[in-house]
């Protein structure tokens, strides 16, 4: 019997951290996934030390209480629909905590101001710990500004470069696809610029950009029909001269949710290793899923885990 699927949501009380619970609702609805909300809450390490034992308890009750009551209006914003949902508070960081929980979920979703909130602490000082390092596929859902809504997911597009992880990012895309029922899926390679002084710029100028173009997308159309796997999806190809990051950061424009590995090579290489994750994560303007290299979560039910909490 197959077990049903779980997709974790952070929360931290804002509006953002709402928007990705939103998604997530939506998301659940396609297949059945349950939800489970978690807010972490920790006392600052410099104001435990400056209180007496009694004072620090209190105020840790305070966060604490805090955090239930983020839970509790994320809890209730689900019931609104048919999803099963259930929720918990956590002390500790953000990230560890939800790196940890990654090996029990099947995807986590959390919101992004863009300039601080949830998402940028995971994001920001702790280097990308969360896309990095989960278990599982990790949706980053932008503030929205303008233009139609992140849902229903109708457009997709993720980027390829030959690697494994951007097969299993491939594939991931592709199964969205199919749960949302998308119109559109596009698949995308990045043949760096040849001209120039940038630090992109290191494609050998004699190299047959035409013949590597002609290769790229060779490689790219078996990629696919692999990912496809006989599914009635129909997937555009194309590889295009830019950066990743700028390339993926345009199509956000246009589409519904973006798709990248969180490990590569080529085009692609080091995503989430540096100043390109924060460019396509921090710019995007529609929610990123980042897929990880990493396989292996337990098989069963854990549902009844979840219900405990």
């Amino acid at each position: 019997m197959s077990r049903q699927h779980v997709i974790l949501v952070g929360v931290d009380g804002s509006a953002e951290a709402y928007s990705a619970v939103d998604w997530a609702t939506e998301r659940a609805s396609c297949d059945g996934s349950m939800i489970h909300i978690l807010c972490t809450y920790a006392l600052a390490s410099y104001s435990a030390a400056a209180l007496d034992g009694g004072y620090a308890a209190l105020d840790d009750g305070a966060l604490k209480e805090g955090a239930q009551r983020a839970v509790n209006e994320a809890v209730a914003r689900v019931k609104k629909s048919d999803v099963k949902v259930t929720g918990s508070t956590e002390p500790g960081d953000a990230a560890g905590v939800m790196v940890e929980m990654s090996r029990e979920v099947d995807m986590i979703v959390v919101g992004s101001r863009g300039g601080g909130g949830f998402a940028d602490r995971l994001l920001g000082t702790v280097s990308s710990a969360l896309p990095a390092h989960a278990h599982c596929p990790v949706v980053v859902v932008p503030k929205h500004t303008s233009g139609s809504p992140f849902t229903p997911v109708e457009r997709i597009v993720v980027g390829v470069d030959g690697s494994e992880v951007a097969s299993d990012a491939l594939k991931k895309a592709v199964d969205e696809a199919c749960v949302w029922k998308a119109k559109d899926l596009t698949a995308v390679g990045a043949v760096p610029i040849a001209s120039g002084g940038g630090v992109l710029a290191w494609l050998p100028a004699t190299v047959d950009r035409d013949a590597l173009t002609a290769d790229m997308l060779k490689g790219l159309n078996s990629a696919v029909e692999e990912a496809v796997a006989g599914r009635d999806v129909k997937v555009h190809r194309h590889v295009l001269d830019g950066s990743p990051a700028a390339l993926l950061t345009e199509f956000s424009t246009a589409v519904d949710l973006v798709v990248v590995g969180n490990r590569g090579r080529g085009g692609f290489q080091g995503l989430l290793l540096g100043s390109t994750s924060q460019t396509v994560l921090a710019h995007s303007t529609c929610p990123v899923m980042v897929v990880p290299s990493r396989r292996g979560k337990p098989e069963g039910d854990i549902t009844s885990a979840w219900e405990r909490r």
